[in-house]
């Protein structure tokens, strides 16, 4: 996975006055923890974070107007109830080999066999833990072929090298189950005499 660069500037006003001006100027606020520092309150180019945060889990590298360079992947992403734009963002400091722990999309491919079996969905995203510099956009699982009763577990999806599960292996992420059998039809009421 590659670094976005974005640039941001440090914030010294704070409330909801001047987060609604930084949105006004494209700017998205948001605060920059970890690794036992002081929490940086920052302003990041609104557009730039809108599209990279379009990649789950994406590595940013937030040039910092008179604060130096900082490695971080994306926390907690506040969204606009009905405008569905970002209101703030909570920033995690990461190191190069520092090993992190997320939730990457489950990804299926393939045919279910013949009879109309259903997929059901039960994990949509699974957590792993993995190198902050190199964390998968997706975990892709087969489900060529897969009968009415087959499950898949955590421990059977196949994880990129250097990534481990974060929940238990038994953990059951998709399930085939068979079609629903449909009632008769209901008879006509009554008859003609």
């Amino acid at each position: 996975m590659s670094e976005v660069k974005l640039s941001a500037t440090l914030r010294d006003t704070f409330g909801k006055g001047s987060a609604r001006q930084a949105r006004r100027d494209a700017l998205t606020p948001g605060v920059i923890y970890g690794h036992g520092t002081a929490p940086k309150h920052v302003n990041v180019e609104a557009h730039g974070l809108m599209m990279a945060l379009k990649t789950p889990n994406v590595l940013l590298s937030l040039d910092i107007a008179g604060g130096g360079t900082e490695l971080v992947i994306p926390k907690a992403v506040q969204r606009h109830p009905l405008k569905r734009t970002i209101s703030h963002v909570d920033f995690l400091i990461v190191q190069k080999g520092e090993k992190v722990v997320v939730e990457v999309p489950v990804v299926t491919e393939g045919d279910l066999a013949a009879g109309g079996n259903l997929l059901e969905t039960l994990l949509t995203s699974i957590s792993v833990e993995t190198e902050a510099t190199h964390i998968p956009t997706e975990i892709t699982v087969s489900i060529e072929g897969l009968e009415a009763g087959a499950t898949v577990h955590a421990s059977d999806l196949k994880l990129p090298a250097g990534t481990a599960l974060a929940v238990d292996g038994e953990t059951a992420v998709l399930q085939v189950v068979a079609p629903q059998a449909e009632e008769p039809a209901a008879e006509a009421e009554g008859t003609e005499a």
